[in-house]
Formats: C-alpha cells, sequence, structure tokens
C-alpha cells in the first residue's frame, strides 16, 4: 500500500517537457478552500495531492521557483500572442 501513496520520482536531469508537464500539474492540482481544509482542485484529496507535489518539487529540481515558472509561461503565451497577430 506504501507504493500507492509514495511520491512520483522527479528524474534529473529535468527536460523541457517536464517542465511542462510540472506547470500544467501545478495549474491543474491547484488548492482550493473548503470549510474541512484545503483540497486539490482537481482530485478533491487534501491539498497537496501526489501530481501537485511532483510538479512543485519538478520544478524545484530545475532550479526554478513555481512562480519564475508561471512567469516564463505567460511570457511564452504573450510572445506567441503578439506573433499571431502581426502575421
Amino acid at each position: 500500500m506504501s507504493a500507492v501513496l509514495a511520491d512520483f520520482p522527479v528524474l534529473t536531469p529535468v527536460t523541457d517537457e517536464d517542465l511542462a508537464l510540472a506547470a500544467l500539474a501545478v495549474r491543474v492540482h491547484a488548492p482550493e478552500p473548503w470549510p474541512h481544509g484545503l483540497l486539490c482542485r482537481s482530485e478533491r484529496v487534501p491539498y497537496p495531492c501526489r501530481l501537485a507535489r511532483w510538479g512543485h518539487t519538478t520544478i524545484e529540481a530545475a532550479g526554478l521557483t513555481v512562480d519564475q515558472m508561471i512567469g516564463k509561461q505567460r511570457e511564452a503565451e504573450d510572445r506567441s500572442k503578439a506573433e499571431g497577430r502581426t502575421r
């Protein structure tokens, strides 16, 4: 049973694909307040769930903070939107 509840492994070095998946996991598996405490918005289990923990740990293993990762994603999205408008 403990293998089922263990955290997902974080592979190093962290690839760009790992970072993209980790950022998605952090966004989707965000905390949501409930009367009895914080739950994962996606799984409705106590926050942080396994995927949220994996996402945060993977981002940290890459040497970034979650705030830095979100900022980089927003910059890339803004850049792609701007390129789409100029074409």
